[in-house]
């Protein structure tokens, strides 16, 4: 004769078998300071996803701002999308097309004695997220035209502060390079950003999987121990 066995709560009461295969049930069945960790652990999963100031190239994310980096100069960096996000800033990804308002607040008095050239291209590269100066240096004049979609050369900003407005007409992957002279050298900086248009919680999806997959292993362990338990009950 086939015994069914039911799982049974922390008083040995029998646990309705639908209830514990339950993923959330079985959670609630946990230690406490394994419901802490599981909280703790799908809340750094979310904010992961959740925080645009995911960086990339020449941006670097330093915890309370964003800052673009190119040789020794450095600056606070942000987007705003006045028409559809409010006062919310992006590092670099931003999630819709339309106006966006480029800034960036000087770190050194050396920068507002020069020039600077900010540039919009697609992102054709197969290399997407990781290109790099040395790549777009590579590009041939005629590809460098075609996938450019905004150019502007500033002269020096006294104040500081470089303000760049663009309006993008469509979604997709784009880069971003700003072009500084040293201020008493030949030498000329670039910093390389590349960075998406249209983007949703969703897209940092793969930032989740690893907590995700631990917080199913130990929901599969629990639920696995609290059937094993309810099996020796009904063998006693």
């Amino acid at each position: 004769m086939r015994l069914t066995t039911n799982a049974v709560d922390s008083k040995d009461r029998p646990v309705n078998p639908l209830f514990a295969t339950n993923p959330m049930f079985a959670a609630q069945r946990l230690p406490r300071r394994h419901r802490v960790l599981l909280v703790l652990l799908l809340f750094g999963c979310l904010l992961s996803v959740s925080r645009q100031t995911h960086a990339h190239g020449s941006v670097v994310d330093e915890g309370d701002a964003c800052v673009i980096q190119f040789g020794f100069y450095s600056a606070h960096f942000s987007i705003f999308q006045p028409g559809t996000s409010d006062h919310d800033s992006f590092c670099e990804d931003i999630p819709s097309a339309g106006e966006s308002v480029f800034i960036m607040e000087y770190r050194h008095d050396s920068m507002r004695q020069v020039p600077l050239e900010f540039r919009i291209m697609h992102n054709t590269s197969e290399l997407g997220r990781f290109v790099r100066w040395q790549d777009i240096e590579a590009m041939s004049t005629e590809q460098l035209r075609a996938d450019t979609v905004f150019l502007q050369s500033l002269p020096p900003q006294t104040d500081g502060v470089t303000r760049v407005m663009h309006n993008f007409d469509a979604t997709g992957d784009y880069i971003g390079v700003v072009s500084i002279p040293h201020p008493s050298e030949e030498i000329l900086y670039h910093a390389v950003f590349p960075f998406r248009v249209g983007t949703s919680a969703w897209s940092n999806w793969f930032w989740g999987l690893p907590v995700l997959a631990l917080i199913l292993f130990v929901i599969r362990r629990t639920r696995g121990n609290a059937l094993k338990s309810g099996a020796s009950h009904e063998n006693a």
